[in-house]
C-alpha cells in the first residue's frame, strides 16, 4: 500500500452560496486520533443535505469541507480495524481524497458488495431502512406514499416498502419518472403536477395513506396533511422544495397524525443498531431484493456540477464523486 501523502484534494467552502463557492484545493491530510481509522475515500456520496450547508439552510462554520458519507479503504489505524479493511461510514467532511473517522461509525464492506455500491447505497439506505422500520413502523397491507419516489431515496423507499407487503403510492415530476419508480416497486404513481390529493383519495378508495416518507417539504406539506390517513404516520425528512413553515400543532389533532422529522444518526447512534440496520441493509442488496441506481460518477474537481444536477431534480437514483 502507497505511503500516505501530506496533503490531499478536499471540496471546501469559506461562504455560502451556490455551487461555484465549491472550492477544489489543497489540504493536509488529518491526522488520527485513538480509536479512529484513516480511510482513504473511493466514492463519496453527494445528499441533499450538502446542499443545505452550502446554501446556509444548516449552519456552519468556515471553512467547511462538505460531506457526510463515503466508502473506501482503511489507509491507517489507530484502533482494532485491520489495515486494508474496505469501510463504508457516515461522518463529516468526506468530500476529500482521505478522512478521519471514528472506527465505531465504520463498518465492514462485505465482499459481494462493491466499494462504489457501498458508497452509493450506505447513508441514504440507512435513511429509508430505518425510517420505515422505525420512523413510520410500516406493517403489510398499509398503504405508504414516496415523494420524488425517482431520487435516490425514493427509489429504495419504493423497493423496501414492496419488499415489506406495503402497498405504495409513487409521485414524481415527469412520465419518465413515474415510469421508473413503478418499475422498482411503486404500484400506484402520479405527476407531481397533477391534483396528488384527490388521485391518493381514488387510489385509496378514500381510506388515505398511513405513511407518507417526504423529502420535498414546503411545496408537499399541507398535502400531505390532507391526504393521511387516521393515525397516518408523516415523515418529513427533507427540504427540496424549501424548509416547511412552523405549524400549529392543533393542525395535527383532526386525524391524529404522527408527525415525525427523523434523522438517521439517531437510530443507529448505538453501535449495536448501526450493525443490525446496515447489515439488514447490506443484505437487501446482495441478495438482490433492492438494486443500487447510481445517476452518475463524477469526478472530486466537479463536485459543483453534482450540486447542479442534484438541485435541478432531473436526477434518478444515487450521485456519487470518484476520487480516482
Amino acid at each position: 500500500m502507497a505511503p500516505v501523502p501530506q496533503t490531499m484534494k478536499a471540496i471546501q467552502i469559506s461562504q455560502t452560496g451556490g455551487p461555484e463557492v465549491l472550492q477544489h484545493k489543497d489540504i493536509p491530510v488529518p491526522t488520527l486520533s485513538r480509536n479512529q481509522i484513516l480511510v482513504k475515500n473511493d466514492f463519496i456520496g453527494v445528499n441533499f443535505i450538502d446542499t443545505y450547508f452550502r446554501t446556509g439552510l444548516y449552519p456552519a462554520q468556515f471553512p467547511l469541507t462538505l460531506g457526510r458519507e463515503a466508502a473506501g479503504t482503511v489507509v491507517a489505524s489507530q484502533s482494532d480495524v485491520p489495515v486494508g479493511t474496505r469501510v463504508a461510514y457516515m461522518g463529516n467532511a468526506t468530500y476529500a481524497q482521505y478522512s478521519a473517522v471514528d472506527a465505531a461509525n465504520a463498518v465492514k464492506v462485505p465482499e459481494k458488495l462493491t466499494t462504489e455500491q457501498a458508497a452509493a447505497v450506505y447513508l441514504q439506505g440507512l435513511t429509508a431502512w430505518t425510517f420505515i422500520r422505525e420512523a413510520a413502523n410500516v406493517q403489510p397491507g398499509q398503504w405508504t406514499l414516496v415523494h420524488a419516489a425517482a431520487g435516490g431515496v425514493g427509489l429504495l423507499l419504493v423497493q423496501m416498502l414492496r419488499s415489506v407487503g406495503a402497498k405504495v403510492i409513487g409521485t414524481a415530476s415527469t412520465q419518465e419518472k413515474c415510469e421508473l419508480a413503478k418499475k422498482n416497486g411503486a404500484e400506484w404513481t402520479i405527476n407531481s403536477g397533477d391534483d396528488v390529493v384527490a388521485k391518493v383519495k381514488e387510489i385509496t378508495g378514500g381510506h388515505g395513506v398511513d405513511a407518507i416518507f417526504d423529502g420535498i417539504g414546503k411545496a408537499t406539506f399541507d398535502a400531505d396533511l390532507e391526504m393521511i390517513a387516521m393515525k397516518g404516520h408523516l415523515v418529513s425528512f427533507g427540504n427540496a422544495s424549501g424548509a416547511v413553515a412552523p405549524l400549529s400543532i392543533l393542525r395535527l389533532g383532526a386525524k391524529n397524525v404522527k408527525l415525525m422529522r427523523p434523522v438517521v444518526n439517531g437510530y443507529v447512534a448505538e453501535r449495536k443498531d448501526l450493525e443490525k440496520y446496515s447489515n439488514e441493509l447490506f443484505e437487501l442488496v446482495t441478495s438482490g431484493k433492492i438494486n443500487v441506481a447510481i445517476h452518475d460518477v463524477y469526478p472530486l474537481s466537479e463536485a459543483a456540477r453534482a450540486h447542479v444536477d442534484i438541485e435541478s431534480r432531473k436526477t434518478t437514483g444515487k450521485l456519487l464523486i470518484s476520487c480516482e
